[in-house]
């Protein structure tokens, strides 16, 4: 399929802000794509090159595109920095200067889609000497071939910033609506797979309801709705509610599907690697010809053997040399509590009362290296408080509550699940601005503009610049200039706009209204918690968690 015919959906659906027009627009598109291009076409719709569990990253930095777009156009890298610094968008830059392209690559010919996708997956498997310049030819060799047009849009793949407004929930119902199956049917097997390009072509074949849950394949895990008191929950999870202690760690599926481990984080990130300690685990405890179980790993220390807040442990998500040794340093315990595969069969349809007696049967609990939750089965409110007002004796972050007759239902907040917090519920927020500091923080990026989601674009709702410290901590100024730096898109003064990738948790006194923000919202006092390494930019709050937290605190 020509590339361009992708360019022109592109244009469409940045012409419209209305969802319903969107899905039209897609769905109206998707019936015409072959099929063997289909699943690519997915992925290009959603702004990415690999599938969502795919760990692969394209690694293309701001400075190797304009060095791209300077070898495609002719121009100088210095008007092509300018041109940015002024834009703030290397895609409309290339727009501009492609018009009138001062070489012309010998040989040139159409751009097809496929040969879009292979030159910029080639980019996340190069390594060595000569890297930088292997790359840059790569793109150079698309910017090439393209027009202005499909130059823009080259470019803002390769850096990951499409941006023409393409929800998940978009592509879901467009796959619907292309193949004449049902929306339910297309989410489920996008629960199961995390792979929407996978299920388009599932769908075209009608082969929807053949998908299952596979050990060894990540899925999209259930999620909890915040809960205002005892009494709101009985009333949204029935009489009977399983409550279980809301820990500080991080969320872990451990799969394993008769010969072989793999762990994945909530975010679909394969971490078995990170934790060898974690496999040995479950070999020694945990019964099963196959299993999937879902926990919380939760760090401690070595020596008091008391838990530890989440930031201690995070750096081991990511580490890739002298794991033993960090594994050693940050031990966790897993505190498993539910099952979702077992033996070969998919208990998601069972309740939580079934598959927590078959979880019982498995686990051969051992204090700090596997336990199953704390829980309590009641529909007594007066027993809850007793037990939350345990919880945060015990350090933990409040309670968790669950339909003790409902089914595990993937990928989504239901009223299945639901959390109970003493405070006012943290934030979630993207940063999408940073300030350079003063004095001796000149050189750090040291306060933070941050965003929540309207469905799905991203809206300021304050500037946090508190809970950061300069030095030994596990989050200082230092790591968030590591980290924020390599994502600047544009300079204005002191402050630059970031591509948003980094997601934090903040608290506040408040939350109030604000004419001045783009979300119409603001934070009294933020601070920042903790950097949310396993959440991505989809999972941040949205206006409407900030609507009810604001109606919940006017009633407190």
């Amino acid at each position: 399929m020509d590339y361009r015919e992708v360019v022109s959906v592109y244009e469409e659906l940045d012409k419209t802000t209305k969802r319903l027009e969107k899905t039209r627009i897609l769905s109206d598109f998707l019936k015409k794509v072959p099929k063997n291009d289909l699943q690519e076409i997915i992925y290009l719709m959603e702004g990415r090159i690999f599938p969502q569990k795919d760990e692969r990253k394209i690694g293309f930095s701001f400075r190797y595109m304009i060095k791209a777009i300077s070898v495609s156009s002719g121009e100088s890298f210095e008007k092509i920095e300018k041109l940015f610094n002024k834009k703030g968008d290397l895609g409309l830059v290339a727009e501009e200067v492609m018009k009138n392209k001062k070489q012309k690559t010998l040989h040139s010919k159409k751009l097809i889609v496929k040969d879009v996708v292979d030159n910029i997956r080639k980019l996340a498997t190069l390594e060595g000497k000569g890297t930088v310049d292997k790359k840059v030819g790569l793109v150079t060799e698309l910017l090439g071939n393209g027009d202005n047009l499909e130059d823009k849009y080259v470019v803002k793949t390769v850096l990951e910033n499409l941006r023409v407004g393409v929800s998940e929930g978009i592509v879901r119902d467009a796959i619907a609506s292309a193949f004449n199956v049902s929306s339910d049917e297309v989410e489920k097997a996008g629960d199961y797979t995390a792979d929407y390009g996978e299920v388009a072509v599932l769908a075209k074949d009608k082969k929807l309801k053949k998908v299952g849950l596979k050990p060894g394949r990540p899925f999209k895990l259930m999620l909890a709705l915040p809960a205002e008191n005892p009494e709101a929950i009985f009333k949204d999870l029935g009489k009977l509610v399983q409550f279980e202690y809301k820990l500080d760690g991080f969320r872990m599926t451990i799969h394993f599907d008769g010969k072989n481990y793999n762990l994945f984080t909530r975010r679909l990130e394969n971490v078995t690697m990170q934790f060898p300690d974690v496999i040995s685990i479950v070999k020694k405890h945990v019964k099963g010809k196959s299993y999937i179980i879902d926990c919380e790993a939760v760090g401690y220390d070595v020596k008091s053997k008391k838990y530890l807040p989440f930031q201690n442990i995070s750096q081991r998500i990511k580490r890739k040399y002298h794991i033993e040794e960090m594994a050693k340093k940050f031990p966790v315990e897993l505190n498993v509590f539910d099952v979702i595969y077992h033996n070969g069969k998919n208990l998601m349809e069972k309740s939580l009362r079934e598959r927590r007696e078959i979880l019982e049967g498995m686990i051969k609990e051992e204090k700090r290296e596997i336990v199953l939750t704390k829980k309590l089965i009641t529909d007594d409110g007066k027993e809850v408080q007793k037990f939350f007002n345990n919880a945060l004796e015990n350090s933990m972050e409040g309670l968790m509550a669950k339909n003790y007759e409902g089914p595990y239902t993937p990928g989504r907040y239901v009223k299945g699940w639901m959390k109970l917090k003493n405070v006012l519920e943290p934030l979630d927020v993207a940063i999408v601005k940073a300030y350079w500091g003063e004095g001796k923080r000149a050189n750090m990026l040291t306060s933070y503009g941050v965003a929540i989601s309207k469905d799905g674009d991203l809206k300021e709702i304050g500037k946090v610049s508190t809970g950061i410290k300069e030095k030994d901590a596990p989050l200082t100024y230092w790591k968030m200039t590591q980290l924020l730096k390599p994502l600047i898109l544009k300079t204005k003064g002191k402050e630059v706009e970031v591509k948003p990738k980094i997601v934090i948790e903040i608290a506040y006194e408040e939350i109030q209204k604000s004419p001045t923000s783009s979300s119409g919202w603001s934070t009294r006092f933020p601070r920042c918690l903790r950097l949310r390494e396993d959440k991505s930019v989809k999972e941040i709050s949205t206006i409407e968690d900030v609507k009810r937290i604001h109606d919940l605190q006017k009633k407190k």
